[in-house]
């Protein structure tokens, strides 16, 4: 379906696809393309299209609206941004632990400094799971060869699969519980993902440098969003993709 409203408005104005096109500095093929496809014009040329024709944006493309309130939608969700994972609050952290209610879900290679920084981690997550708390925890496969890879290009070699076994040690506690689920996974990590009910830190991974050193966003879920789900979604697809830990089998 064509654009209606650009072709009237040039109509309106005695404009040819030439005149306008010579207006914009665009070729009157782009033109064409705007008027026969619908397509929507770069920034710059739907403004210099807006003001040739003395109108706004919005009234060519009224598509625009749904995009900047998705922008503005996706934007509000971020609620804080670290430039490392040092610099996240431990209150944060703590409060995070603490209210989780509903789902807990954890996407990591190993996660050690979680566990270290909450010992009772373990007990909190068995207690609540009691109570209805759904939990997910993924780790990294310490035999696996993404593993290996991640390790040697951090630079700790074999210490990030003991770091993966000395946290499923100290989650032993939690294992057999009915509501919490362990798996391990052998996919490439572009983040560690640590979601609490309808707020999520997410930790991205850089080449060449431990997740400690990287940037952490701080989103939370709102009606609209995307950024919040996206992430689950990318949760989910390694999720599905992983192995159930058993009990017998755990380090």
């Amino acid at each position: 379906m064509g654009n209606e409203r650009l072709r009237t408005q040039m109509r309106q104005r005695e404009l040819t696809v030439g005149d306008l096109a010579a207006k914009v500095e665009v070729d009157p093929k782009t033109v064409e393309r705007w008027l026969e496809n619908d397509r929507l014009p770069h920034p710059r040329h739907r403004k210099r299209t807006a003001e040739s024709l003395g109108c706004d944006e919005v009234s060519l493309w009224p598509q625009l609206i749904d995009d900047e309130r998705a922008r503005a939608t996706s934007g509000a969700e971020l609620v804080g941004f670290y430039p490392h994972r040092g610099a996240v609050p431990p209150d944060l952290w703590r409060r995070l632990v603490d209210e989780a209610s509903s789902q807990v879900e954890v996407l990591v290679y190993a996660g050690l400094f979680l566990v270290d920084s909450h010992p009772d981690l373990p007990g909190k997550l068995v207690n609540r799971a009691r109570e209805g708390l759904k939990v997910r925890l993924l780790y990294g496969d310490p035999d696996s060869e993404t593993v290996e890879w991640r390790g040697n290009e951090e630079g700790i070699g074999e210490n990030l699969s003991a770091r993966i076994r000395l946290s499923l040690t100290y989650m032993k506690p939690v294992y057999g519980t009915d509501g919490i689920e362990i798996r391990q996974h052998r996919s490439v990590l572009y983040n560690s993902i640590y979601r609490f009910d309808d707020e999520m830190l997410v930790n991205a991974h850089v080449i060449g440098s431990p997740a400690p050193q990287n940037p952490v966003l701080h989103l939370r879920r709102i009606d609209g969003g995307r950024l919040f789900d996206h992430y689950v979604g990318s949760f989910d697809r390694v999720w599905d993709a992983a192995t159930p830990l058993e009990a017998a089998s755990a380090p």
